[in-house]
């Protein structure tokens, strides 16, 4: 997986700047735990830390080529994160092409890959990715990113060049990027959305999936080189259902290619359960038995009770599973005191950088990846599944689809996660939260791409659709990426695979719920891989803790926010609302909103005290310093 950063400086000479870029590397280090190196020459310096996952022995990085350039210097370097699924077939193509290799490790492949085919190599790639390449010849930087952005890539332009990571701490361990954050940032970090290319720090970018970024002497430009494109779907449904079990079939065993200990996340819900299934299929043909992990509770399956996003629990389901299709499944069983750990907190944090938040999922996850990376470098998942077949209530619930902004951001406000709800209107007000989320839906909307005939309801349901994978999943994946990634766990997630969002995205919303049931395109596509009462099985959200103390010991987080005068959003909380949460402790659970609601706000006031945020008063206007 690894994590990469560096610095284009065109004014200066970076040759005697080892010290600081190597600090900006060793940020990294939990992305890359086995080594670590830095590429300094002239105006440019990338730094690696490498989790070694192919070729562990070799494909130590920066890789340099052996071709020389101007003055000597290899004609290209590269610092590349993530795995390119069809490097294999790439070097035996690049090999036809006269290319010669020297390692058996991706990175090798890519690099050889943008020498024979230029900044066009990416067209070729299948994968998840964050690379940056260096052109001695070009005087120019690379940056890319893959498609569907399930690698991170950050990049912070200076006045003479560019500083980049996989994570914004490794930009901020260097003096020129500072943490600061004025309206636009802060509304940012209130909604519960990810805006291609925004970063809650002033002056930071994140460079959009699909995009790739040149840096040259004449300045930064970024191109898109892959979106996705509304196309007329001409299959009839038998032919649908065996184009995705299809896709399936090649992406899954694709995605498994490791020299390292790999396994399956398996919550026994359809996703996890079909990429598994998938899994085992392919491990048993080498005649191997996959290892599966699910995350569970104290006392959950015992004393579960239902809700509307939860109905079932998981844990019977994982275990039905892995009985069926015979993988050794494991159960990461977590209490109370770990979830509320301090230190594990303050880890989650740490490894986000920013202030998004799922409340405890966010550090259950966390601990499930660290119990999971004592076995394992590598672990399967099943994300992507509901945003790509339509999984989400928000595709069919009346409501959601007539909203005038991000369907979830309405659901999510019926049920007592309305970011505003918690903070004096004079600071919404004055932040132009209404506003700015307002400007967000527009500009999404108008990125849709048009199908000419298209219905009003069909054309409703490509916009849901568009907007749920390009402002919703980027949220996930950024989750799956942290909290994986803060133990040296990669993540693979084969419903991203731009194969199959391209051939879904497509397909009428009337197939893709022929059965009347959510997701019954996969589902149909997933028969005989499952038991029926998996297969069948109603859609659960991650699990959550169901412990009324759990809410009680979080909530003193919020009034601390509230009534300390030195908390940096005590100013700006409503004391009235605040107290309100806290007797609903008093007396019960929160809901799921609620919880999440509470431990955003909380986020929020932590990370502006971690991370030292200077705001800008100026840009905040009347809503700082104003006192209630």
């Amino acid at each position: 997986m690894c994590g990469i950063t560096g610095w284009v400086d065109f004014t200066r000479d970076l040759t005697d700047e080892y010290p600081l870029v190597h600090a900006m590397t060793e940020t990294l280090t939990a992305r890359g735990p086995d080594a670590g190196g830095v590429w300094l020459d002239g105006h440019v310096a990338l730094g690696h830390r490498r989790l070694a996952v192919i070729d562990v022995e070799h494909g130590t990085q920066p890789m340099r080529t052996p071709e020389r350039g101007p003055g000597d210097l290899p004609r290209a370097v590269i610092s590349y994160g993530g795995e390119i699924y069809n490097f294999r077939e790439l070097r035996a193509e690049l090999a036809l092409l006269g290319h010669r290799f020297t390692t058996r490790s991706d990175t090798e492949v890519a690099l050889r890959a943008y020498l024979e085919w230029g900044a066009g190599f990416v067209h070729r790639l299948n994968g998840m990715y964050a690379l940056a390449i260096w052109d001695t010849a070009r005087d120019e930087l690379l940056l890319v990113r893959d498609r569907l952005g399930v690698k991170p890539l950050y990049y912070h332009p200076t006045a003479d060049g560019v500083l980049f990571g996989s994570e914004p701490k490794a930009i901020l361990a260097h003096p020129l990027a500072r943490a600061g954050a004025g309206a636009e940032e802060l509304c940012d970090a209130l909604l519960f959305l990810r805006t291609p290319g925004r970063v809650p720090f002033r002056g930071m970018r994140e460079l959009k999936p699909g995009h790739l970024l040149r840096v040259r002497r004449d300045g930064l430009s970024e191109e898109r080189y892959w979106a996705l494109e509304s196309r007329p779907h001409t299959d009839d449904l038998p032919t649908t259902v065996a184009t995705v079990r299809d896709l399936l079939d090649d992406i899954v065993p694709r995605q498994m290619v490791a020299d390292v200990p790999l396994v399956s996340l398996l919550s026994g819900g359809l996703d996890s359960s079909t990429v598994t299934a998938l899994a085992q299929r392919a491990r048993a043909a080498d005649g191997g038995r996959l290892t599966t992990f699910s995350v569970d509770f104290t006392g959950h399956t015992e004393n579960f009770r239902a809700d509307p996003i939860r109905p079932t629990p998981d844990g019977p389901y994982a275990l039905e599973v892995a009985r069926h299709v015979g993988s050794d499944h494991h159960a990461i069983v977590l209490d109370r005191a770990r979830l509320l750990d301090p230190a594990v907190r303050r880890t989650v944090l740490g490894a986000w950088d920013l202030p998004f938040n799922f409340a405890d999922l966010d550090v259950s996850l966390y601990l499930l990846f660290a119990a999971v990376r004592e076995h394992a470098t590598v672990a399967l998942s099943g994300e992507g599944a509901d945003e790509i077949f339509g999984g989400y209530l928000w595709f069919s619930d009346p409501d959601a689809r007539r909203a005038d902004t991000f369907p979830w951001l309405k659901l999510g406000a019926h049920r007592g996660l309305d970011p505003r709800s918690l903070f004096h209107p004079w600071f919404v007000d004055g932040i132009d939260l209404g506003e700015y989320e307002a400007d967000l839906y527009r500009t999404a909307l108008a990125e849709v791409p048009r199908l000419d005939g298209e219905s009003a309801q069909d054309r409703r349901t490509r916009e849901l659709g568009y907007l749920t994978l390009t402002r919703w999943l980027p949220i996930l994946l950024d989750k799956k990426d942290r909290m994986g990634m803060a133990s040296g766990l990669e993540g693979r997630v084969p419903f991203c695979d731009h194969r199959l969002v391209e051939y879904v995205f497509n397909v009428p919303w009337e197939m893709k719920t022929f059965s009347g049931q959510e997701k019954a395109l996969l589902r149909e596509a997933a028969t005989g891989l499952l038991p029926e009462s998996v297969r069948r099985r109603k859609k659960a959200a991650y699990p959550s803790i169901q412990d009324p103390a759990y809410d009680r010991a979080l909530i003193t987080g919020l009034t601390t926010a509230a009534s300390d005068a030195g908390a940096p959003l005590s100013h700006c909380l409503d004391g009235a609302a605040v107290r309100r949460l806290t007797g609903r402790t008093a007396t019960g659970s929160l809901s799921e909103f609620e919880r999440i609601l509470v431990e955003s706000t909380v986020r929020l006031d932590e990370w502006l005290r971690t991370y030292q945020v200077e705001l800008d008063t100026g840009a905040l206007g009347a809503a700082w310093p104003r006192t209630a």
